[in-house]
């Protein structure tokens, strides 16, 4: 196995010494994972956020750092100097400074040890055993109709999720089995509340009560309850006390939440948020709808021009064109026909003019009859014989000589 270090012959520094020691002492697992019991003293908040103290018996003592980023998260803080307290952490060491420190992420009042070693058996026992696993958590309903709530009747708590139901969900039915939530029966009152809510066949329960020290949420940690808990049909979802506490109730529940108004809004979907999905969801249908009577519209007409393609209505068409243009061209030709005839009748009539007898007598001349004979020689012409003279204006009589 290769060395965390390798201690070669040569002078090292002080920086790899302290770096080896580290790395040392966050190797073994139980120095990463322990609780101490001790007095505090020197307790500096410092500006940066962070606390040192000191961690204190009467024979010894160990530097203690609690990060800003865990201040926030303790669920409990030293009042006076002195004071016993019980400290969960792990060791390691600054390396600047050359200190082993204790890194502390939580505190409790050290008279509450026993109950901690209680709650860590219980918890490591269930832990074994499967109870905790992820593969046994059911799933929360979308749309409950019906929510069952385990809690004291007289708590605000109830207060709190009845008010974060009726702003969110109002729904659902709510369905109170009461239950004592701290002392000694507590936990079979509990017991009874969840099987009373099974019979009821909810969709959705709800354990809940409000904050406390750990004697007051120690029903919560009840090995029985937490059974029942796990064997329970119904989705079941814990808000037991403040963010910073947990339970054992809170391990083998489908669901924690921090606190009981928090279950309340895990167990019911928001009613605006509701609102306006549907309303997304009208835009979306309308506008899917609107684009398939679009589709609709142009299947429509490109089947119309399609069925106009092979609709003897296009040939009648043509043949109704076709029939205009012939009768057109038919009365073209028949004009033009008649033109022509038009001026032949024209040209005949002025050739008949001029062999009419009448142009002749107008430019002087006369047409001389004898009876209805027309004299065009002398010899036919006797003196006596009785002759009728036409001129222009008229005719008159004479007699050959």
């Amino acid at each position: 196995m290769q060395p965390l270090f390798d201690f070669s012959p040569r002078v090292l520094s002080v920086s790899a010494i302290n770096a080896y020691i580290r790395r040392k002492l966050e190797a073994d697992l139980t120095l990463q994972d322990l609780w101490l019991e001790g007095e505090i003293s020197n307790w500096k908040p410092a500006s940066s956020g962070h606390i040192y103290f000191t961690l204190k018996d009467a024979a010894a003592s160990l530097r203690c750092v609690v990060w800003r980023s865990q201040t926030a998260l303790l669920s409990y803080l030293p009042r006076r100097e002195g004071e016993a307290v019980l400290a969960h952490g792990r060791v390691s060491v600054y390396e600047a400074g050359g200190n082993y420190q204790f890194y502390v992420d939580d505190l409790q009042p050290a008279g509450q040890g026993a109950l901690y070693a209680q709650f860590e058996r219980i918890k490591a026992r269930l832990a074994a055993e499967g109870l905790f696993e992820a593969d046994l958590k059911q799933s929360l309903p979308s749309f409950p109709q019906k929510i069952g709530l385990v809690t004291s009747p007289t708590g605000a708590a109830l207060r709190d999720i009845l008010n974060v139901l009726r702003r969110r969900y109002p729904l659902a039915q709510v369905i109170l089995a009461p239950a004592q939530v701290q002392g000694e029966t507590a936990p079979l009152q509990l017991i009874a509340a969840l099987g009373l809510l099974i019979r009821q066949q909810v969709d959705v329960i709800i354990l809940a009560r409000g904050g406390g020290s750990l004697e007051d949420l120690w029903a919560f940690n009840d090995e029985a309850l937490a059974r029942a808990i796990a064997a329970c049909p119904i989705p079941l979802i814990t808000g037991i006390g403040h963010e910073t506490d947990f339970t054992i109730a809170d391990f083998v529940a489908d669901v924690r939440a921090p606190t009981p108004s928090a279950a309340a809004e895990l167990a019911t979907p928001d009613r605006l948020e509701l609102q306006r999905t549907l309303y997304d969801q009208q835009l979306a249908l309308a506008g899917a709808m609107q684009e398939q009577i679009s589709s609709a519209r142009s299947e429509v007409k490109q089947q119309a021009w399609a069925l106009a393609r092979v609709s003897p209505q296009a040939a009648l068409d043509n043949y109704r064109q076709r029939l205009d243009t012939l009768t057109a061209r038919s009365s073209r030709s028949l004009q033009h026909q008649l033109l022509l005839q038009q001026e032949r009748v024209k040209t005949l009539a002025a050739r008949l003019e001029t062999l009419n007898p009448q142009q002749t007598l107008a430019r002087g001349y006369a047409i001389v009859q004898k009876g209805p004979l027309v004299i065009t020689q002398t010899a036919q012409v006797n003196p006596g014989d009785a002759l009728v003279v036409k001129v222009k204006d008229g005719a008159f009589e004479a007699t050959a000589r």
